[in-house]
Formats: structure tokens, sequence, C-alpha cells
């Protein structure tokens, strides 16, 4: 009869653990400018915590930034309403989430695309410069003028190393590649202005440019649309835009920020989330570029035979994509 207590105390105690532990999962996501719809960076995200709630019946909280005021409100608020773990994106959360995790060092934080140091922080990073690479070198094997072009959202660092990788890449298959550039703005506000992304797209155009990349979040939504209006090509980024506008969109330059998303909230719930650094490059399948029905007969087997042979030098260090987060001198 002891023995039966003892094991119905021990039962009762685990229930209450696991309880206990279900109570505390209370995940949220911080959504940025541009929102969750903006079929790149924040969709991405999107599409990993719905992932997560489809697989596993968990609802989350959300909201969506519309000015940079609103980041630490928004951020607060879900420490305050016991959120755990609170999910921030954008490197423009940076701020906010270091002075709430310290308000809040029992609740756990995670952000992608910045590092924050916090005991209770974990940051996730990619190495975008190695995916654009990749798609670099595919822009500049499609291009028939032999110039191809960048556009950039908010004139970052960050945005800096998309760029460079995608020249790097042009070059290493075409060193006579010409590469044009242009950023958007200096605000956040460059990251939704799809009417500029036309105006930019254009004007490479008329300066004989017939391949176009866009790193711009919500912007580069008129990109594509006028690369496909022209008759040109463009490359997507973060999610997998093929299907936007297909026979036009020669491939995307994903960046997984899904699958990020989705470990945040599977590690949190299983009790294995660990604050630190996290950084996701070809090696480890968090950058990439996209194939499938909607751009196979734009991509020949010569092109794609050569981005698999580039992407696995890559990860064997046999090619070195310079960062330009690291020295900002943009070297081939």
């Amino acid at each position: 009869m002891k023995t039966f207590f003892r094991a119905v105390s021990v039962a009762a105690l685990v229930f209450g653990i696991q309880t206990a532990n279900a109570e505390e999962f209370k995940p949220a996501v911080v959504f940025d400018m541009g929102g969750k719809f903006d079929k790149s960076f924040n969709e991405g995200v999107y599409n990993g915590v719905e992932r997560f709630k489809t697989e596993t019946g968990e609802k989350y909280r959300e909201f969506e930034v519309t000015n940079e005021t609103q980041r630490e409100q928004a951020i607060r608020k879900m420490a305050q309403r016991g959120s755990n773990p609170v999910l921030g994106i954008g490197f423009a959360q940076a701020d906010a989430i270091s002075k709430v995790a310290a308000e809040y060092p029992d609740t756990d934080f995670a952000i992608i695309d910045m590092v924050v140091d916090q005991p209770n922080v974990q940051s996730v990073v990619f190495k975008e410069h190695e995916g654009s690479f990749l798609v670099g070198l595919l822009a500049a094997m499609k291009s028939e003028t032999g110039k191809v072009g960048f556009i950039g959202g908010m004139d970052i660092p960050l945005i800096r190393r998309f760029a460079c990788g995608f020249e790097q890449g042009a070059k290493f298959a075409n060193p006579n590649i010409e590469v044009i550039q242009n950023m958007t703005g200096t605000t956040p506000a460059a990251w939704n202005d799809p009417g500029k992304g036309s105006e930019l797209t254009r004007a490479q155009f008329d300066q004989g440019v017939d391949v176009v990349f866009a790193a711009a979040g919500g912007t580069g939504v008129g990109v594509l649309q006028t690369a496909a209006d022209e008759g040109k090509y463009s490359i997507g980024v973060d999610s997998n835009q093929n299907h936007l506008h297909p026979g036009s969109v020669l491939t995307s330059m994903l960046k997984r920020v899904d699958v990020a998303a989705y470990q945040v909230f599977k590690s949190a719930k299983e009790g294995t989330f660990e604050p630190g650094f996290n950084v996701y490059g070809l090696a480890e399948g968090g950058v990439g570029w996209s194939l499938d029905e909607h751009n196979k007969d734009l991509i020949t087997a010569e092109m794609k035979e050569a981005a698999d042979l580039a992407e696995a030098d890559i990860i064997a260090g046999a090619i070195n994509v310079h960062d330009y987060m690291s020295d900002s001198t943009c070297t081939y």
C-alpha cells in the first residue's frame, strides 16, 4: 500500500510539473514594419509560427508594429501578460528586447536578425551573403546584357551584406559583369514602398539591367511586379517568391526565418530553449535558393550544376564569401 501511495505521489508531482510548464508556455511574436503578410521576411516568420500552431495546437499572441514607437511597448506588454517566450522580428527590435529582457529575467526572449547580449535572450542570425552569392551567380549566368541589378530596402549593413554577396557571386560567374546597386531609403519606411521599388527597377532597366535582385521587404513586391511587366527577370528574397510571377521570378534567395521561428517555439515548449547565439548558413540549411515548378524552365542544367558546385565549395571552405558585416570593404 505504501508503494502504491508513493507511486501516486510521484505521478502527481510529475503531473504538477508538466502542468506548470504548460502554463508557463505562452508564446508570442512581435512582427516588425511591413506586417506579417509582406510576402517576404515577416511572412516567413508567420509561416513558421503557423506551422508550429498547426502541429501542436498551441496558440500564440501576436502584434504587428506599424511605427517605431510601438516596438518596446509591444514587447513589454507581451512580457507583462505572461507570454513566454517572446519572439521579436528584425534588427530594429534589438534595443527594445534588450531593455525588456533585463526587466523580466524569468521570461525567455528571442530575436531574429540581431544579437542581444542578455542571459535570457536567444539571438538568431543568418549568413545572407552565402545565399546571395548563389543567386548572384545565377543572375550573371542568366543575363544577356552583362548587367544585373540589386535593390535594397533600408540602407543598413545587413542589406549591404546581401548586396556584397550578390556581387561576389555575379563576378564569380562572369568577371566582366556590371552590377548596379540602389537602396530604397534610410528610414524604416524603405521596407514598405513598392512604388519606390518599381521606380528604381525601371531606372536600372533603362541602364541595361535584365536581372534584378530585391532585398527590400515589402518594397520588393514592386520590384518583382515591374520586372514581370517589363519582360525582365527578378530574384525574390527571404520567402520563396517564385509563385508571385511565374516565368519572371528567376529564383528566390531563401532565408529560413520560418525554420528559426518554428524552432524557437518548439524548443521552448519542449523545455530545451537555450539563450545564446545561433547562426544559420548554407551548411545549416538556413539560406539557399529556390527551384520549383514556377521557375524550373528558367534554370538550365548548367546553371543548377554551377550553383550546386558553388554551394558545396562554400560549405567546404574552398570558396570564401566575404562578409560585409565583418569588413565593410566588399572584396572579391
